[in-house]
């Protein structure tokens, strides 16, 4: 296919350009992104079961009624987890970590506080919550402990540093632990942990990230990380259950813990700490800090691979170019889905290798592109029908063009071809007499009434109209379509339109416009020749060539004198023996071009022959 008959792209790619720049202006590359990539995690984390070092003591709903006698309702006097953490600390978990805050002091019972400092005096395993304020009076975070693991940085200033809620309820040289602020994306839902934040210069790390490194896990060279999920929440044992168990003299739940990472936190409704995550809108916010405590351990957490532009300018691409080549749409739009699920699946399967693929957009702009291109490819196909009909409408009946537009069978690229054709010449007898008596007007208005109802008897017969050659008429049958008995058609046809030559002048006659000596010659020779669009770049016209058409125009002129009608013996063949048609032989006849003499008949309706009348 030649670049000429190629669709255009300036157009789609354009338009896909812009819609790119909107969506990405708009937030709907990221939110496509983030809405796929988190179905993909969702069901990823279903093939993934959590650690068994990592243990929640959850503050339930049920640990909230089963220490109502003991603690009363919530908060509850420190003392309480004070107690567990003394009675916990002989089985040796490897650390406790509480993702609650302990920052105002108890004015109710301030014994309670100082039993719990008390308490944490003699434990080096204990971690505590800290969180960001933009403001408030909280403590400068350049007056914090070493245990709190800040690092400096090149940025690090003597500005007043941003301040933090702090376990105050503590010693400072017990201020061990890490933020526990969650960190969202711009649609307010978390997929990423935050190891180190950045405060005025400072280095703060998160709460998991100081177990990891109290652990002696080495952290990650980056500041966040995406969040690879479990399926379910670690081992999870009931607040209520384990302070009870460690209260009694043979603890059984206790010794379980040994060698165990424990984080205390909130999951009953009623306290409100559910988090958005890809996991539901309310996930227990504790469940953050175990994955990412997960995560850093066994170093799977999911790396993001850009993928978004690459993919997309691939598939747009591919898209485009096979647009181009004028594939069908339908073939186009099933590769591109099964191409997609493809991607989706291979999207899916890199999260077993802990590499998280955004496919979201990309999929969006192929499937933009591809919508784009079809509607330009639609319009390109109702413009191309139009002009083909319009083309073909002038030599074919238009009805039929339409349908065989419709049909696929007719096309302006086709390529000239060689083909059996009958070709059929028509040409007026007397027509100069014709002149010589009536004003040109008149003549034109003759002409345009008789070709009318001669092009409508070859078009009635299946036939193609090729051109007008002064007072003559040129057609032929069997192309651009084949058509079976074509030769039969084009002597039906020559018939006819004698008979409608004679309905004419009876028309004229009736109306006072005799016609005089004006009749007809036709010629038809059935043949091999060259039909399709032939001429110059500025102008085609649809035609054929060769020597049988030479022959048609000779037969054509050797009708003076002899017969209205007259076929050569190949058009007479080719009628067959069982044609409509009687040939009767009018002799041989030596024509231009020719070196033997050419054998011709007149073909008659009637079975029998009957006594030919002279034509004029």
């Amino acid at each position: 296919m030649s670049s000429a008959k190629r669709a255009p792209l300036r157009l789609p790619l354009l338009a896909l350009a812009a819609a790119a720049a909107l969506l990405w202006l708009a937030g709907g590359l990221d939110r496509a992104d983030r809405a796929l990539g988190d179905q993909l995690v969702l069901q990823h984390s279903h093939t993934r079961s959590p650690p068994d070092d990592i243990v929640l003591v959850a503050i339930d709903q049920k640990s909230l009624e089963g220490l109502n006698e003991e603690a009363g309702a919530w908060p509850w006097p420190r003392v309480i987890h004070g107690e567990l953490v003394d009675k916990l600390a002989p089985f040796k978990p490897r650390a406790v970590a509480f993702d609650i805050m302990f920052n105002e002091a108890d004015t109710v019972q301030p014994d309670s506080d100082q039993a719990l400092k008390d308490i944490a005096r003699t434990q080096a395993n204990l971690f505590f919550a800290s969180t960001r304020l933009a403001d408030g009076n909280a403590t400068p975070i350049d007056q914090l402990p070493p245990s709190m693991g800040l690092e400096r940085t090149a940025t690090t200033t003597d500005m007043v540093p941003p301040t933090l809620l702090l376990p105050h309820v503590l010693d400072k040289v017990n201020w061990q632990g890490g933020l526990i602020t969650f960190e969202t994306d711009g649609d307010g839902t978390g997929r990423h942990h935050r190891i180190w934040t950045d405060l005025g210069g400072w280095r703060m790390p998160s709460m998991a990230a100081s177990m990891a490194r109290f652990a002696g896990t080495p952290l990650p060279d980056r500041d966040r990380f995406r969040l690879n999920w479990f399926r379910e929440a670690p081992r999870t044992i009931a607040f209520s259950d384990l302070w009870h168990d460690v209260n009694q003299k043979t603890p059984v739940i206790a010794p379980t813990l040994e060698g165990r990472f424990v984080v205390v936190g909130v999951t009953a409704p009623g306290l409100n700490d559910m988090r958005p995550t890809p996991l539901g809108v309310q996930t227990d916010g504790v469940l953050v800090i175990t994955t990412a405590l997960a995560n850093l351990r066994a170093g799977d957490w999911l790396r993001d691979v850009p993928t978004r532009w690459p993919l997309a300018l691939a598939l747009s691409g591919l898209i485009a170019f096979a647009f181009r080549r004028r594939h069908s749409p339908f073939y186009i739009g099933m590769a591109l889905g099964a191409a997609s699920v493809a991607i989706l699946a291979g999207s899916y399967f890199a999260l077993r290798l802990d590499q998280y693929l955004p496919v979201g957009a990309a999929l969006m702009l192929a499937w933009i592109a591809f919508g784009l291109f079809t509607v330009q490819a639609q319009w390109l196909e109702r413009r191309e029908r139009e002009v083909t009909v319009g083309i073909f409408g002038r030599f074919l009946d238009p009805r039929v063009v339409q349908t065989l537009v419709d049909a696929g069978e007719l096309s302006r690229d086709s390529k000239p071809e060689a083909r059996e054709i009958t070709i059929l010449f028509s040409d007026i007898r007397g027509f100069t007499t014709l002149s010589e008596t009536r004003t040109p007007e008149q003549v034109v208005d003759l002409l345009n009434r008789y070709f009318t109802r001669q092009v409508e008897v070859i078009f009635r017969h299946g036939g193609t109209l090729d051109k007008f050659i002064g007072d003559a008429v040129m057609a032929f049958w069997n192309a651009p379509t084949p058509s079976e008995g074509h030769a039969e058609k084009a002597v039906a046809a020559a018939i006819e339109m004698t008979q409608a030559l004679d309905d004419f002048k009876r028309e004229l006659q009736a109306g006072n416009e005799g016609l005089g000596d004006f009749d007809v010659g036709i010629g038809l020779h059935t043949g091999p020749a060259v039909v399709g669009f032939l001429g110059s770049d500025t102008r085609m016209e649809y035609t054929a060539i060769g020597d049988t058409v030479n022959l048609g125009s000779r037969i054509e002129g050797a009708t003076k004198g002899v017969a209205r009608v007259l076929v050569s013996g190949a058009t007479r063949s080719a009628c067959g023996p069982e044609s409509r048609f009687h040939f009767v032989h009018r002799g041989q006849f030596h024509v231009k071009g020719r070196e033997q003499p050419v054998e011709l008949y007149e073909p008659l309706l009637h079975p029998e022959p009957s006594p030919a009348e002279p034509a004029p």
